[in-house]
């Protein structure tokens, strides 16, 4: 068998809003992010990021971060995709300090991985339905940058 292959899909900028602290247990605490708006760019996908959704992150003492996003994408011709994206943001305590601070830190410096599944209703976008795909992320001050990458 060959390996699998990745094709890109879209870049997605999901602008956020003010961190919610859930509280902590266990080792961690809990936020919640707002997803408010952004831009999807792509050749098979584009269009807007809608004020619907949030990041449900579980933070571990050791700066490890479980992500669970939640949000709708608006395509440039008026379908609706949703997108629920798992991931994992991991790296050097200064690394993870700097970005908590809202600094722009180059990506290369951290792990930040996801795995979305993205679907529609709409009969134009069920291939995205059938389609496996995984994610790498940047985190900026007011936004998240995800590259998506079809798995072939």
């Amino acid at each position: 068998m060959n390996p699998p292959a990745l094709r890109p899909l879209c870049q997605i900028r999901a602008d956020l809003g003010t961190p919610m602290e859930r509280g902590s247990g266990k080792g961690a605490r809990w936020r919640t992010i707002p997803i408010i708006g952004g831009t999807v760019e792509g050749e098979r996908l584009s269009g807007t990021v809608m004020n619907l959704g949030a990041d449900w992150q579980t933070v571990h003492e050791d700066g490890y971060a479980e992500l669970d996003t939640r949000y709708a994408i608006e395509t440039h011709d008026g379908a609706i995709v949703d997108v629920r994206n798992f991931g994992i943001r991991h790296g050097p305590e200064e690394v993870l300090a700097r970005i908590a601070a809202g600094e722009t830190v180059d990506p290369a410096l951290y792990y930040m991985r996801t795995h979305p599944r993205l679907h529609s209703g709409d009969p134009r976008y069920q291939w995205l339905n059938r389609t496996i795909f995984i994610g790498t992320g940047q985190r900026l001050a007011n936004s998240v940058l995800i590259e998506i990458f079809e798995v072939l």
